[in-house]
């Protein structure tokens, strides 16, 4: 049984019961007051239902020990969704205003609703509050911010001043500003989705795993074990994640072009040079492994610290030497072709080779259904485009690359009878386009497909691609 079906056997009285709901909820709109107060009644009951079975607290139903090494190897797009389908509207994504907005893109890409939280201490930068604007803006939301007590941050400032941090360390103002504000927004769910990553901070976050109960603080049942805690970026490197911002054109706070990797508040915040790790950037006058502002306290590793390997892949994140670049729509001439240029006669591509399948259009409606499949990057062509031509080659070479993984290279000849299915399918409006179909579990709901937004298609770029969608590559694909 796979990590989905284990799930839903576990889980299957909450699930229904959720199930039901939206049912109801969908079926039963007008109704006379009788049939309301039914209706209210069941789903009293309903969310009764699914609050005691899906915390970790009563009743304990899920083994997230298990599930966390179950989802180890799993890209950041399937435990976002693992994450939005256990726990709906009871889940917060917690955004800081920096590289994390990846969190958002990924829970964008599931295709479920979520929810973002923010911390607002009273002390970021002008360009994160504009940032924030810039997300919510982006992606058509409404983050929640979480304000400190106004009475507390009035009697530490009267008391010690403004910046009585750089005197007597950092710890009293982030519990004030950051950690309770925190606990208060926690108690309000069932489970928190973070940006931390492993190779973030020296001897303390190197064991983050990407699931667990979280140690630290309670959520909306109360008492020990009441909250989980999802690191969908534990095991991604800093040099990656900025691939995959890039890749998707996805908004960063322009502290980022400053020199700016981790950004916190203004006054315990400054930007790194080349070679430094991102985390010295951060009250730069304490303690290598001190540099926690609590948060995330439950995860501190007690270790002496190694030197780490630079991670400041975000210095510069629009034009990094040796990063994949997004969207090239402003090159000298553009390198796709609209579908509707008239065809001429030319070989068919990709005829003479084997590591690249060539797709059917019903190849192509079972992938778009498919599920519990691994992942399948594909180009839609055409043999006359001059564009699709010349990347011929390096597609092969992906393909060769990619021969034996978990990820199958496929080509799908999309002009001619097939351009209609092609442009309501995919939305096709150029050659070539290029998808990617990531491993989606049985019970998924996340998008079929990604599209590939550069017009970079080098075997570096599409593998970066690949990589930040798919996940991990290396184990042999096991679809058909």
């Amino acid at each position: 049984m796979n990590l989905h079906g284990a799930k839903a056997a576990l889980l299957e009285p909450a699930s229904n019961a959720v199930a039901v709901s939206s049912f109801l909820g969908q079926q039963l709109k007008p109704q006379p007051e009788a049939c309301a107060r039914v209706l209210r009644k069941a789903r009293q009951g309903i969310r009764a239902v699914a609050v005691v079975d899906a915390p970790a607290t009563k009743g304990e139903v899920v083994d997230y020990p298990a599930l966390a090494k179950e989802l180890d190897a799993s890209s950041p797009l399937e435990i976002m969704d693992t994450a939005l389908d256990l726990f709906g509207k009871n889940i917060g994504i917690a955004f800081s205003g920096a590289e994390d907005v990846a969190l958002i893109e990924y829970a964008r890409l599931t295709g479920r609703p979520f929810r973002v939280f923010s911390l607002d201490t009273g002390r970021l930068n002008a360009e994160t509050y504009r940032y924030f604007a810039q997300v919510e803006a982006h992606y058509g939301i409404r983050i929640e911010y979480c304000f400190p007590e106004a009475a507390e941050v009035e009697a530490l400032v009267r008391e010690k001043g403004m910046f009585s941090f750089y005197e007597d360390g950092h710890q009293e103002c982030c519990s004030i500003r950051k950690v309770r504000p925190l606990r208060k927004q926690l108690r309000t769910l069932d489970a928190w989705i973070t940006g931390q990553r492993k190779d973030q901070s020296p001897g303390t976050r190197a064991s983050v795993p990407v699931v667990q109960v979280d140690p630290a603080f309670e959520g909306l049942s109360g008492g020990p074990g009441s909250l989980v805690k999802f690191n969908p970026l534990a095991n991604v490197k800093g040099t990656d994640l900025w691939n995959f911002l890039r890749l998707l054109n996805v908004p960063v706070n322009e502290l980022h072009s400053q020199g700016f990797v981790s950004i916190g508040c203004e006054p315990c915040t400054r930007s790194v040079l080349p070679g430094q790790h991102e985390r010295e950037g951060r009250w730069w006058w304490e303690d290598a492994t001190m540099k926690e502002c609590g948060l995330h306290k439950g995860n501190v590793a007690v270790a002496t610290p190694q030197p780490a390997a630079p991670t400041n892949g975000a210095a510069v994140p629009n034009g990094a030497a040796g990063a994949v670049e997004a969207g090239a729509s402003g090159e000298a001439e553009a390198a796709s072709t609209a579908v509707t240029s008239a065809p001429s006669e030319h070989a068919d591509l990709y005829a003479d080779t084997d590591a690249v399948a060539s797709l059917s259009k019903e190849d192509v409606e079972a992938l778009l259904q498919s599920r519990g499949q691994d992942a399948t990057l594909l180009v839609l062509y055409a043999p006359w485009c001059r564009f699709c031509q010349a990347m011929e080659e390096s597609y092969i070479q992906l393909g060769e690359q990619l021969r034996g993984t978990n990820v199958r290279v496929a080509s799908f000849r999309a002009d001619g009878p097939e351009r209609a299915f092609a442009q309501q399918e995919f939305g096709l409006k150029s050659f070539p386009t290029i998808v990617l179909f990531p491993r989606r579990a049985q019970s998924s709901r996340s998008r079929a497909f990604v599209t590939y937004p550069s017009e970079r298609r080098d075997p570096a770029s599409l593998l970066a691609f690949v990589s930040a969608i798919a996940g991990p590559i290396g184990e042999t694909w096991s679809g058909p």
